[in-house]
């Protein structure tokens, strides 16, 4: 700051003072009496040479405030930058108060779009992590036993194979069903009362609901209409506990800057690939490990929610304030729609949604592919859902150096392409066993090394558009935003298994549902010029 003393307040003239406001950005006071200049000339020539030096260390501070605008350097980032900006009433266009007469007030640079992310609170990243974690892993352990563990009650009841074939499909969906209407009322009620509530209650509604499918398996064949009803509630609560991915990715949105953004949401894609590696192989060494009794499954899922409970509650702190001023209401329907009408969000969700329906369509047909095409069985399915998950802790790994150089953007449009390119490769081994080519080292080489693609590409998507999406949204919305891409995101995986489930039926090659996941990111591809290259914060407007 340059304040003047009193005694050396010089009477300076318009086209002095206009030239010195204009070299050094100071606010110079030009109100002085005749006694402060004194009679002598030696009075006024020193009084001149203070306002020169004055004058001169403005204008270098003025210069080191104007290589860091608060586009790149939040003002409230510094103490020392802000005390300096308010001392000389240098501010930058449109964040500082109106100018008037009088005193001018101490205000500052509204924090809602300039202030800097607060350091991650101790066990943040890692509860984060846990959450996703245990969210797939609820979605992956069941994948390989809740077939036949549903077949054993539905033969009890004597239903057709159709009415069978439509209660297994009940199971499996309305998991992701749940999530796709409870997410965005999750990732609003974290910018209400906070982050930390959320995922807490989350993490212990995984806790009760996987006991309960471990409970619900253990009835007896008699009792097969109690056992599918508590294995419907299982899922059902299961679902509403893991519907808050978004609220995990809002907490990472809250811990980072925007240059760090994909680095942390690429955290999320890691907890994605462990918890779809552990989950079939804790299936598997679950129930050898307890004598192929059907509750350990859940009784390991449940423990390792457990688990994660305790260090949230010992480790994780607020990350959010809750009841800021822009989450003060609950929004409805109206604001979800409001939502998809920001700039670049709407095109990011749907490119997010028809990412995971094709994902989801892979998903959903890959084991009965591998049986046609090499005639695996169930532990053999084990091992290839291992291998994915691998390869998507791997790519996500791999992921966090490549966003230091590369921009969301590109990273998203080349995930893109690769499972493009993965999924037409799988669609090409289909084809191949069609056409008579069944087994085989070189086939199934070509199988494995298109699932590594596609899952790649993924692992590329997934972090990419979460980060978008983030600095797309203004930071009292990020719960609610990012909620609502994790509801399309649980669409997605509703209507993906059904849809390549019925493609793969349609036709004796088993390729269409490959196909026709091609067909849909060729449409993602499409999307993607419509985004902008460089995200800005925006405000949810009314609703």
């Amino acid at each position: 700051m340059c304040p003047l003393a009193a005694r050396d307040r010089l009477l300076i003239s318009p086209h002095t003072q206009m030239s010195a406001n204009r070299d050094s950005n100071c606010s110079l006071t030009s109100a002085v009496t005749a006694d402060t200049l004194g009679a002598s000339s030696g009075g006024l020539r020193r009084s001149e040479t203070r306002l020169a030096c004055i004058a001169e260390q403005c204008n270098t501070r003025s210069r080191r405030v104007r290589r860091h605008p608060p586009a790149s350097r939040p003002a409230g980032g510094r103490p020392g930058v802000a005390f300096f900006q308010r001392s000389i009433g240098w501010w930058p266009a449109g964040t500082g108060p109106a100018p008037h007469r009088g005193p001018r007030s101490r205000m500052t640079v509204p924090a809602s779009t300039t202030a800097a992310p607060p350091p991650a609170p101790r066990g943040a990243l890692l509860i984060v992590f846990l959450t996703v974690f245990i969210d797939l892993l609820g979605f992956g352990i069941v994948l390989p036993v809740l077939p036949r563990q549903a077949e054993h009650y539905i033969r009890s009841l004597g239903l057709s194979e159709l009415a069978g074939g439509a209660v297994i499909g009940l199971l499996f969906s309305v998991f992701s069903l749940m999530q796709f209407l409870f997410s965005p009322l999750w990732g609003r009620l974290s910018d209400r009362v906070g982050r930390r509530p959320m995922l807490l209650l989350s993490l212990a509604g995984s806790v009760i609901f996987y006991a309960l499918y471990g409970w619900a398996v253990t009835m007896p064949a008699d009792r097969a209409a109690l056992a599918l009803g508590l294995m419907l509630a299982a899922r059902v609560g299961a679902g509403i506990a893991g519907a808050s991915v978004g609220t995990a990715a809002a907490v990472i949105a809250d811990c980072t800057t925007p240059e760090n953004r994909a680095r942390g949401m690429a955290l999320i894609g890691i907890a994605f690939g462990g918890g779809f590696t552990l989950g079939p192989l804790i299936a598997y060494f679950g129930l050898a490990l307890f004598d192929k009794q059907p509750w350990g499954v859940g009784a390991i899922a449940s423990l390792l929610s457990f688990v994660a409970l305790v260090i949230a509650l010992l480790v994780f702190r607020e990350t959010r304030r809750p009841g800021s001023r822009e989450a003060k209401e609950l929004p409805g329907i109206a604001r979800t729609a409001a939502v998809l009408r920001m700039p670049a969000v709407g095109t990011l969700v749907l490119v997010y949604f028809l990412s995971i329906f094709a994902f989801a369509n892979f998903e959903a047909t890959l084991a009965r592919l591998t049986k046609s095409a090499f005639g695996m069985d169930d532990d053999g399915n084990f091992l290839v859902f291992a291998f994915i998950g691998f390869m998507l802790l791997l790519a996500g790994g791999s992921y966090r150096p490549l966003a230091k150089r590369l921009p969301e953007t590109r990273l998203l449009a080349g995930g893109v392409v690769l499972m493009m390119l993965g999924l037409g490769a799988l669609g090409g081994v289909a084809a191949a066993v069609y056409a008579g080519v069944v087994g085989g080292r070189g086939l199934m080489a070509v199988f494995y090394g298109a699932a590594a693609l596609a899952v790649a590409g993924f692992a590329c998507v997934n972090p990419s558009v979460s980060a978008l999406i983030s600095k797309h949204t203004d930071p009292g919305r990020q719960g609610e935003v990012l909620g609502v891409n994790q509801s399309f995101a649980s669409l997605g995986r509703i209507l993906g298994p059904s849809a390549g489930s019925i493609l793969f039926a349609a036709h004796p090659s088993h390729a269409l549902p490959f196909a026709a996941a091609v067909l849909v990111l060729a449409g993602v591809a499409a999307l993607l010029p419509r985004l902008g290259a460089s995200p800005r914060p925006q405000a949810v407007s009314g609703g």
